[in-house]
């Protein structure tokens, strides 16, 4: 028998309202304990709700969902609390006391999907919409739990049993009534397939970027004034700041939102040679951080005299950032600007100490955020597990075009990719593509 289980909904912590939620076969025999009796469906109702022993432990708001048409698709219950924490832990106690079990994480949301309510994209959905702190990712997570890569991937499946119930005409029944070249039009079909899934695959690196946040790592040597900079970015102290070289050792990553993305801002350690073990390990984690972000500042002293080697790190596109200008200009500066134009890089002269540059460096770092993550639509795919599994639909769908006198293997490659994409929504009905070949082709009339 499946438990009843039963979890606080809002966070822990005094507030103005608790909610708990009760959901399984046992639900209504629980409300009816503790309130006296099962309020009608979907009408909130006030009632006393008591302990064991008949002590009134708070007035509260009580609903009722009739399953399935419940978010679990089973009989579940919603009791509306006063939201202090002694409320709560008495009516978790009580609860307890009935046998009822506490759920584990993210379990209701799991009835969901086996109930079928919810499928696994739009369960990877609701997880993005509680953890969504910037409007992107509010939008991209609101439309992943509104069925935007379960509408697309329900396309591509239907057009893979189309293609796979031609294949397999074509190997199982030859002597049918099937048309002669029904192998044949399957090819224009799993060809379209492979150019939609690679762009969805490349999408997807989007989408996983609005959701973890749009990597920008801070590099340069000691004392260009990284942690300055960060610290101007950030509006805070996020960074130590000394005149002493080599202060940073680690990675300090600060949240900040441009634009409304989530971006993560890096301070790193300075990029020198050392006979420091510990400094050392810091610009190996420097150079780690730079290599796997989306957008590189190459920070100079731009009143330095001192010139050095341009960090191996850096890509066309990336940001050479010249600091200190309110300083008298050195020669480091002028030749980080001619290493910039030989290496692809923008060029930018600021203080950390002028508000109007920090806020022109803020705008340019936004628009670079807004041209790598904005889009017409949200990204479809939103999770390396989406993008790794459109990946192997399309290598599948390769062979099986490959495949132009073995149609049993290319019918097979056909069936792998539908399994792959069916892995991002978590069903399929292997009937469909009995039921597309018998009412296509009238086999066995």
């Amino acid at each position: 028998m499946i438990d009843t289980i039963y979890a606080p909904a809002t966070a822990a912590g005094r507030a103005a309202v608790a909610v708990v939620r009760i959901s399984g076969p046992r639900t209504n025999v629980a409300v009816r304990a503790l309130a006296g009796a099962v309020p009608r469906a979907r009408r909130a109702s006030l009632r006393a709700l008591r302990d064991g022993d008949g002590i009134v432990i708070d007035q509260a708001l009580v609903l009722t969902f009739a399953g399935p048409a419940s978010y679990t698709g089973e009989d579940a219950a919603e009791l509306h609390l006063h939201g202090g924490t002694a409320v709560v832990a008495a009516v978790i106690g009580a609860l307890a006391a009935q046998g009822l079990r506490l759920a584990e994480p993210g379990e209701f949301t799991r009835r969901a999907f086996e109930n079928g309510k919810l499928d696994l994209a739009q369960a990877e959905g609701v997880a993005d919409l509680i953890d969504a702190e910037t409007e992107a990712q509010r939008r991209q997570a609101l439309a992943q739990l509104g069925g935007r890569l379960s509408e697309v991937q329900a396309r591509w499946t239907d057009a893979l049993i189309e293609a796979l119930a031609m294949l397999e005409a074509a190997v199982d029944f030859p002597d049918e009534e099937v048309p002669a070249d029904v192998a044949a039009r399957a090819r224009p079909v799993l060809e379209q397939l492979v150019v939609e899934l690679e762009a969805a695959a490349v999408d997807a690196e989007r989408g996983e970027r609005i959701r973890e946040g749009f990597r920008i790592a801070l590099i340069g040597a000691p004392n260009a004034g990284k942690s300055t900079l960060v610290n101007a970015l950030a509006e805070r102290d996020a960074a130590i700041v000394t005149a002493t070289p080599g202060t940073t050792r680690d990675i300090i990553e600060v949240p900040l939102v441009l634009a409304g993305y989530k971006v993560l801002l890096a301070d790193t350690a300075g990029l020198r040679d050392t006979g420091d073990e510990i400094e050392a390990e810091g610009v190996r984690r420097a150079r780690a951080w730079a290599s796997g972000a989306d957008l590189r500042l190459w920070l100079v002293d731009g009143s330095s005299s001192e010139t050095l080697a341009a960090p191996m790190e850096l890509r066309i596109g990336d940001l050479c950032v010249i600091t200190k200008r309110d300083l008298t200009t050195g020669p480091a500066g002028v030749w980080a600007s001619g290493q910039a134009e030989r290496l692809g890089l923008g060029v930018a002269e600021v203080t950390a100490r002028g508000p109007s540059d920090i806020a022109w460096l803020r705008a340019t770092l936004a628009e670079r955020v807004v041209e790598a993550l904005a889009g017409a639509e949200p990204a479809a795919a939103t999770r390396l597990r989406h993008q790794d599994l459109l990946t192997e639909a399309v290598e599948r769908l390769r062979l099986a075009l490959g495949q132009d006198e073995r149609l049993e293997l290319a019918a097979e490659d056909v069936r792998l990719a539908a399994r792959a994409l069916d892995r991002i929504t978590g069903r399929i009905d292997p009937e469909q593509v009995l039921g597309r070949i018998f009412s296509t082709f009238c086999i066995g009339k």
